[in-house]
Parts: structure tokens; sequence; C-alpha cells
């Protein structure tokens, strides 16, 4: 199931001034929506609600041009590798140096975004809970479990703001207070990311009270998901017994259940269970998928439906421009998973960091050959071409012999995961991808929960924790002696490659540097101690007119 969002009423709240004499920090909302207008009643603040969602879901669409966060998260670690560099963080992380700049305009793209995130936010909470005259009760409910509703998932959502500004650039300014034309600032200061992460926490520990363990909506926070952030963030800030306890609070709810039989709508196709919850139509807890704590919707034809353009566009190898003797065989269809234009690529590494019989590295997770399909095979997209030699029916396979270099650069016949297949039936070959994306969900937590109990001493229990995850992938169990850091790094990646934010884990676990020098040859032995931390983007040091901010180390 899917919602209508109206994110281009919202449109006023989420600009952000960009000119040199406005701080990119702020903003200076038109007159089209006023706070007079919208944030009279109970509807209002679930429209501006809505809009705020649908640019959280910006992460999974590109900013301008193809600049694309999902890349900044995700490529240039140990389990993807820019492969057909183009823009952005493509280049970015596979050059690094002089390349690695505070003039990037990426960088300012990702920045000034987050910062209307968390001004929009900032907003909805200011009229929540400074005006006495809303009618909080007229659409049903009452009125302090509607306020609540709707400052808990705003709060959160700021607080999913900071988690990337914080684990891209450290020590940000933190602003609780919304910005507008009376309100433009030039004195920004960078707050102590310890700081930060303390606001965060304390936004995720009230929208935890408030926000229900089934999603409100599809598409919106659940607290399973809350739940695991804060999981996540006591991790970070070294405190794994609080970790311990949030993440087995997720796992603990009966509502909560990992995926280990089939289902859905392919359940009567060959398949394994690890992947139901991935195929269009299983995403959402609605349509059976118990693991799910967030899933991003997307909508084709609907006011602020979006797309997920980037899961696919950003992952999905170029096989149409493989060639056999001279000849490109390959259709487009819906088996192959529509359109592949990737920029990045699994690395040689995360596709062998399987053992034979794991699910996950199995053909039906990671591509690794295609069958010649006739006519009727390939319905409605038409027969392959035939190479000499070949016969429909036949196999060919992919060759990852070598990893992919700066000298082994755009390779198309390459291994992809298959979490991100989808084609439009409308149109095989277009670009958009319409497909929901499974944000969060409960494997990570399990794997969060191993990581916690690894830190306090206890492998017997991060062993049975991560032995939950292999069993449901009919993978040998392990024993605690196995377990250390790199074990569930590895098994993160078998787990969650292109879903979770790989650059964010390894920074966290201290292992960034060293697992993607040794994993990443395309990239990875450029990388050097500053690039641990972004540059803060040029254009937002010199919109600071009235007070100097403070560059990273290195830029």
């Amino acid at each position: 199931m899917k919602i209508s969002r109206l994110i281009y009423l919202m449109i006023p709240l989420l600009l952000i001034a960009q000119s040199c004499s406005e701080d990119l920090l702020d903003e200076n909302p038109p007159n089209i929506v006023t706070s007079n207008s919208l944030f009279v009643d109970y509807g209002g603040f679930d429209l501006a609600l809505n809009g705020l969602y649908a640019e959280v879901r910006r992460e999974k669409s590109p900013l301008s041009g193809s600049q694309t966060v999902q890349q900044m998260t995700q490529n240039g670690t140990d389990n993807l590798v820019t492969n057909h560099r183009s823009s952005g963080f493509a280049t970015i992380a596979q050059q690094w140096s002089d390349v690695n700049n505070p003039s990037q305009s990426f960088y300012a793209d990702v920045f000034t975004w987050l910062y209307s995130i968390v001004n929009a936010a900032n907003v909805i909470i200011n009229e929540a809970e400074t005006r006495t005259d809303i009618d909080w009760v007229s659409q049903g409910g009452n009125e302090v479990d509607n306020r609540n509703q709707v400052l808990a998932e705003t709060r959160a959502l700021r607080a999913w703001a900071y988690r990337h500004l914080t684990y891209g650039w450290g020590d940000v300014p933190l602003n609780l207070q919304p910005s507008s034309g009376t309100t433009i600032r030039g004195d920004w200061e960078r707050t102590p990311v310890a700081q930060v992460r303390e606001q965060m926490i304390e936004d995720w520990l009230f929208a935890e009270q408030y926000i229900p363990v089934e999603p409100r909506q599809a598409g919106t926070l659940t607290k399973g998901a809350i739940q695991h952030y804060l999981a996540e963030t006591y991790l970070t800030i070294d405190n794994p017994s609080e970790a311990l306890a949030w993440a087995t609070r997720v796992i603990d709810a009966p509502e909560y259940q990992l995926i280990t039989q089939r289902y859905g709508v392919k359940a009567n196709r060959p398949g394994v269970a690890f992947m139901d919850m991935f195929e269009d139509g299983n995403i959402n807890r609605g349509e059976g998928n118990t693991e799910a704590l967030w899933v991003f919707n997307f909508q084709r034809n609907t006011i602020g439906g979006g797309n997920n353009n980037n899961s696919r566009r950003d992952h999905h190898s170029r096989y149409v421009n493989i060639q056999v003797d001279e000849v490109s065989p390959f259709q487009v269809t819906m088996e192959r998973g529509g359109r592949g234009f990737g920029r990045n690529s699994l690395t040689k590494w995360a596709i062998e960091n399987y053992e034979p019989e794991d699910d996950r590295g199995s053909h039906f997770a990671i591509r690794k050959f295609f069958v010649l399909g006739d006519a009727e095979m390939n319905a409605p997209a038409g027969p392959d071409n035939l190479p000499p030699g070949f016969s429909y029916g036949d196999t060919i396979f992919l060759d990852y012999s070598e990893d992919i270099s700066a000298t082994n650069n755009g390779v198309v016949n390459w291994p992809w995961c298959r979490k991100v297949d989808w084609a439009d039936p409308i149109n095989l070959g277009g670009s958009p991808t319409f497909k929901d994306f499974l944000y969060i969900r409960l494997g990570e937590t399990y794997l969060l929960q191993a990581e916690a109990y690894l830190l306090l001493g206890q492998t017997g229990a991060a062993a049975e924790a991560i032995n939950m995850l292999r069993r449901r992938a009919n993978a040998r169990e392990i024993t605690a002696g196995e377990v250390d850091i790199d074990f569930i790094l590895d098994e993160r990646s078998r787990e969650l490659v292109t879903e979770e934010h790989r650059r964010y884990t390894l920074l966290r676990t201290g292992k960034w540097l060293e697992r993607t020098r040794l994993y990443n040859v395309n990239g990875g032995q450029l990388i050097t101690e500053k690039d641990r931390l972004f540059p803060i983007p040029q254009v937002v040091l010199d919109a600071n007119l009235d007070s100097e901010m403070s560059q990273n180390p290195g830029f």
C-alpha cells in the first residue's frame, strides 16, 4: 500500500536561501504558504509532516543532476566501488586527494538538503509547541495524542538528518529554532559532535514514547525504527549496555520477526526466503514483511510520490552493453531487473564474501550469469540476440576474476546485488524506479545486538545473534571464538550490502581506512586520515558572514 504525499505544498518550508547574503543554514519561506494558513489544525500539521517525509526520501533520488546521497553513504568502502565514473561522489570515491575538496557542488547539495530538513522540522515543532489556537481534534483522536504524534515523528526526522550530518562532517551547527526572514543568521558556529548526538538521543527518546509499533500509515516511522537508531547511536558514543538494551527491545517485540519462509508475490517461483522481502509487492509490513522497521514509499504519477531512482541506477550493472563475439545479446527484461545504468559495483571481495551454501550469495541474491532467452522467456521484451555458436537456454557467466580498478573501470559484465532489481512494465528500459525501499529492517538490529554483546565480552551471545541470520540464510553456524569486530563487519556486508550506510558503519567502528584500503582497489589506496570527514562546503563558509566557521582538518 502506498499513499500520496503533497510535498509541493510544503516546498516553502523546505527551501534554503542560497545567495551570498543569506545563510545556507537558514531559510526565508515565501508567502505562498504561511504558518497562519497551514498550522491551524491537525490536518495542516499532517500535510507538513508528509512533506517532511517526502524530503527525507530524496536520499534515494538525485538531489540535482546525478548527485546522489546514496553514493556518499555506501560507495568508497570495502564492499562498493566506483564503476562507470560520472559525477558527484562516484568521482570523489575513485580519486580522493584534491578531488575531495570544499568546492565540490555535491557536498553543498547534501549539506543544504539536510539543513532544509532540520529547519522544516524546527518550523513544525515550534508551531506545535507555541501556538494555542490549533484545532487538534476536528479530524478525530484527542489533542494530546495528535500533538505528541506530530512532535514525535518530526523530532525523530530531525535527529535522522543530524545522523547524516554528524557522520559526514563531525562537528556541525546545532539548530533547534526555525529560521525565517526575521531570524536569518550569519554567525553560525560548529557544535561539538558529542553535543549534537546528545540532542539526537533526546529527540529519539521523546519519539520512542509516542510512535507506535506499527507504522501510522505506509512509509511512516515505527517504534522499532526509533529503538534501532537509539541502539546504533549508543554504540557510536561507546555505551554498549544501552545499545544492547534498545536493540533487544526491538528483537523481543513480537510484531517484528525475521523472514524465514517464502511469502508473497513470487513465493511459488524458484528463490530463497531472504530475497522475498525485496520484491515489489512484499516490502511493506502490510504486504507481509514482518522484518520491516521503516520503508520508503514511492508512487508513479502522484504528487509527492517521488521515485527510488538511485537504488537501481547506482548499483545495477550495464548488462545490455555486454558483448559476446561482437554481439550484444541481452534484452532488458523484468526478470533481469530492468535497465542497468550503475555507477558503482560490488567489490570482488564482497562478491566472494559468502560460503557456497549461503543463500545471500546465491544467484537469487547476486546476479552472476544470464540464460539466453527466446521470445517466450523474455516476453514482452523479445528474444536475445544469439552470438555465434550459442543457442537459447545457454548460460553466459559474468566475469569478476579481475577486480574493478583504475585500469579496469567501466566493467559491464559484472555481478550485482539483486535487491535493487525492478523494471517498469510500462517502460522496461525506463530509468525512474517506483519500487518501495526497505530502509531499516530487523536483520540489521540483530547485528547491532551482536556488536553490543561483543563489546561487553559476551561472545557466545554475539554468536547466537549472528546465527539467527545465518540459519535463515542456510549458512553454517559460527562459534563464540569466531566473533570479532571484523567478522561482524563481514556479516553485515553479507546481510546488508546495498542497504546499510556502509561508510557510517565503518567509521563508527574505526575500520573505514583499514578495510577500504584492503578491499577497494579503485580508490581505496588513495584515502588518507583527512577523508574520514567531508569538507564543510565552501559556499557554507562563505555565507557565514558574521563569524568565521572552521573547516575540517586537511582541507
